[in-house]
């Protein structure tokens, strides 16, 4: 051969994958599988695309029978005319229940992986007889402690119209939050605690350094069910707070939702342009924090 003849190319050969039974069988399981999420999707997401249109609509276009889905005279208007609706704009409402939420989230996040850090990786006498009792905590529905915990707050500590009896009881723990997160630091291996032992770490050193890193996952969907609880709660804002100033966003949208007058109708359309403001940082948070909300749903399903 010339030295300076080309060398030949090697032309790749195209395979293609016959139509076997069972390939065709895969591909409509997939195809059906694909059709059953997205209906359900769909199904799921009508109730919030219904708000989003009602949200968009004039008074008389809510009540129209028969009933409309798009609006005939679309009022974005209603967005603006939520922050000018009562005395007290809506971003006074939001920050009030953010101030709640930070504070819940520090003591929820902070006492409970203390306490199943305690239960997980530390040894002392009635550890197992405590988780026991700590578990059964679970079997006591609310409206059992509420009459006693309401009278503390008002007439012994005199908490009426602060937030403090909705922040101050999330860092004495969580029975369900506590198991959830000894059962997930069950799973860290022993060696680690050892090696970082042997490196000179504490106790404290070792919460903080090791265990609470790898538990992050976990971490992260107490702390996206705690934010969706403290956000969305009604009845302890109900129970605590009367001056409208410190009202949250629920009591805000019941507000909107009550008729202003005797024989006036409730603004639905300034109602549902509220609910859809309401809902947006919870969906931002899901969104933002969606591959950690996964990856610990999945990893404390399987091993927890």
């Amino acid at each position: 051969m010339n030295a300076t003849s080309p060398l030949p190319v090697a032309v790749p050969v195209r395979v293609t994958r016959a139509w076997t039974w069972l390939r065709v069988r895969n591909l409509l399981v997939k195809a059906l599988a694909y059709l059953i999420l997205s209906v359900g999707a769909f199904v799921v997401c009508v109730p919030w695309l219904w708000m989003v249109l009602t949200s968009l609509k004039t008074p008389a276009d809510i009540l129209r029978i028969p009933l409309t889905v798009f609006p005939t005279q679309w009022m974005w208007s209603n967005y603006l005319e939520v922050f000018t609706w009562s005395a007290t704009p809506m971003w006074r409402y939001v920050v009030n229940t953010l101030k709640i939420v930070v504070m819940a989230e520090i003591g929820v996040l902070l006492s409970n992986a203390m306490v199943a850090f305690s239960f997980a990786r530390l040894r002392w006498k009635f550890r197992d007889v405590m988780f026991i009792i700590v578990l059964a905590t679970m079997m006591l529905p609310a409206q059992v402690t509420m009459i006693p915990i309401f009278a503390l707050f008002t007439t012994k500590l005199h908490w009426r119209d602060t937030y403090y009896p909705l922040w101050v009881p999330t860092f004495f723990g969580s029975a369900w939050a506590i198991f959830l997160l000894r059962q997930y630091m069950l799973t860290i291996p022993t060696e680690l605690d050892d090696a970082a032992r042997i490196d000179g770490c504490n106790t404290l050193q070792l919460f903080a350094r090791i265990i609470v890193p790898l538990s992050a996952p976990v971490l992260a969907v107490i702390a996206i069910f705690t934010f969706n609880g403290v956000w969305n709660d009604f009845f302890g804002p109900l129970l605590y707070i009367t001056k409208p100033k410190l009202f949250t966003v629920a009591q805000f949208l019941a507000s909107i939702g009550a008729p202003a007058a005797v024989g006036q109708l409730p603004r639905y359309d300034l109602l549902m342009a509220a609910s859809v403001l309401a809902s947006l940082p919870m969906a931002a948070l899901f969104f933002a924090f969606q591959r950690q909300f996964i990856q610990g749903v999945v990893i404390t399903g399987v091993k927890g």
